[in-house]
């Protein structure tokens, strides 16, 4: 059972852990959503015209912005729900171009306009996503839950990379599209597209539902698709790919050609949600516990340097980590690869991910990447990159 406050578990070493920058905000602009996923972690309430659910207003996105630059804020990350829904979206947009910040969307597209792809491509420390789960309209529009939204989704990309900014496509990979990762590589080449992600579900609420009904892919089933990927599909194409498991799975061929690791930068980053609170990130969302304050009312520096939670983040990883995790030699790249996603499952900051949990169990974790070892020589080509 999660306990009440997550603050109540900080150890004294956790007060005097040092404060690093905070590089990143992730703004959830919308609270709604005009697509209905089957593997949303979220679970916003469909709102197809971003009207019927509240969305951050421009001051307090101002707000966050100002006092997070004395913070060390190089760059924020738009998504939602669905960010370009925001009713201010342009406004938003210039803020972020006024500000010099690096910019991060994540879109499903339907609202990718020419003169928005334009408006994104004129900041030019800009990267966006666009999710495309499927290669045909059948298959993407059975998990996105809206007709019409595969094409729409296309044009999208096509619009963005005409203007200049081509994007990465995301694909959630799940038993219904996992035949087509090929299919997928091959679209993706001729929309212009500048990579492709293949993500795996995250197991809260929707994903959860997923692997009750045998939607969600096995263990194995994922570490077979991301050597295939890795090893087959990334040396056929000129677009970057990239197999989202943990980096304890990753070929060392692809660390030391720099295929990245893409984890999550736990200790840099703070969330902002649509009601203006400030959050662990998306997942705050569904967990009062790490909720850490308001705009307008807490002063974000206090918030930054003085939560408990924070604070034993910082001095807990990777250390504290348990189970597989706390053995991997990867733990100082992986930081536990999804913290928020581990203690939403399991109510303990420091579990270990599923993915490798069941790994370990099915005998599938790389016995190479555990115990005592050359951490530097396993990670080589692996660092640590904040995203652009």
């Amino acid at each position: 059972m999660r306990e009440a406050s997550v603050d109540s578990r900080i150890s004294s070493a956790a007060a005097k852990a040092g404060v690093p920058r905070l590089y990143r905000i992730y703004f959830y602009l919308t609270s709604g959503c005009n697509l209905a996923c089957r593997h949303c972690y979220l679970s916003p309430p469909f709102d197809p015209e971003g009207t019927a659910r509240p969305s951050l207003s421009v001051e307090m996105f101002e707000a966050a912005i100002a006092e997070a630059k004395s913070l060390g804020l190089t760059g924020v990350k738009l998504t939602g729900g669905e960010p370009l829904l925001h009713p201010q979206i342009m406004r938003l947009l210039e803020i972020v171009r006024r500000e010099q910040l690096d910019l991060e969307i994540e879109t499903n597209g339907l609202m990718c306009t020419p003169v928005l792809a334009a408006e994104i491509a004129r900041n030019p420390r800009r990267g966006v996503s666009v999710s495309l789960d499927g290669a045909d309209a059948a298959t993407h529009e059975h998990i996105r839950g809206v007709s019409g939204s595969f094409s729409r989704a296309l044009q999208a990309i096509r619009n963005l990379s005409a203007a200049g900014a081509a994007p990465k496509v995301i694909m959630t990979v799940m038993r219904a599209n996992a035949g087509q990762a090929a299919d997928m590589v091959h679209l993706a080449e001729t929309l212009g597209a500048a990579s492709v992600d293949f993500n795996i579900l995250n197991l809260i609420p929707r994903g959860g539902q997923l692997l009750q009904s045998a939607e969600a892919l096995s263990v194995s089933e994922l570490i077979r698709l991301g050597r295939h990927v890795d090893m087959e599909l990334a040396p056929s194409t000129n677009i970057r790919l990239h197999f989202d498991y943990p980096p304890a799975f990753r070929p060392l061929s692809r660390m030391a050609e720099g295929g990245g690791c893409n984890v999550c930068h736990i200790n840099d980053i703070l969330g902002v949600n649509s009601r203006g609170h400030y959050v662990l990130c998306g997942v705050g969302e569904l967990m009062p516990e790490l909720l850490f304050g308001t705009i307008g009312w807490d002063r974000l520096e206090d918030v930054w340097r003085e939560n408990g939670t924070l604070k034993a983040l910082r001095a807990g990883l990777p250390f504290r980590l348990e189970g597989v995790c706390g053995a991997c030699l990867l733990k100082h790249t992986c930081l536990g690869f999804c913290l928020a996603q581990n203690y939403y499952r399991t109510g303990n900051l420091w579990a270990p991910f599923w993915f490798c949990e069941e790994a370990r169990k099915q005998g599938l974790f790389p016995p190479s990447r555990l115990g005592a070892g050359d951490e530097e020589a396993v990670g080589q080509g692996c660092r640590l990159k904040r995203a652009t």
